[in-house]
């Protein structure tokens, strides 16, 4: 039976065609030429190797907070360019009530690479 009261409900393929994989972030620093702050992160993500991240989360965590976080990444977008380096995951998380972002990260022990289930 299909939920008529969403209109943007997606079927089964469409949530397995995100890549979204566990990741942990092996360096953060600032990211200089950011219009708005932002660090580059490095993110170890298994057999997929180690991908660069930027992203806007200098509100809630200094880089040295970052380091050892085991965060979710969606690992198949285009890269793209962000400031002066080539960002080649997305690190997720939701926004606070500040409209400042909290990572999406993982409590218990998750392989790097492991894939949302």
């Amino acid at each position: 039976m299909t939920d008529t009261t969403n209109t943007n409900t997606i079927e089964w393929d469409d949530f397995l065609r995100v890549e979204m994989r566990v990741g942990t972030i092996i360096s953060a620093e600032i990211n200089k030429k950011a219009k708005k702050p932002a660090y580059v992160m490095e993110v170890s993500l298994g057999e997929l190797g180690t991908k660069r991240s930027s992203a806007q989360i200098t509100v809630n965590y200094t880089p040295e907070e970052l380091i050892g976080r085991r965060v979710l990444c969606v690992c198949n977008f285009p890269i793209k360019r962000i400031a002066g380096i080539k960002s080649e995951v997305l690190i997720t998380g939701a926004a606070d009530e500040n409209g400042a972002i909290v990572l999406a990260e993982f409590n218990l022990p998750v392989p790097d690479g492991a894939r949302l289930a």
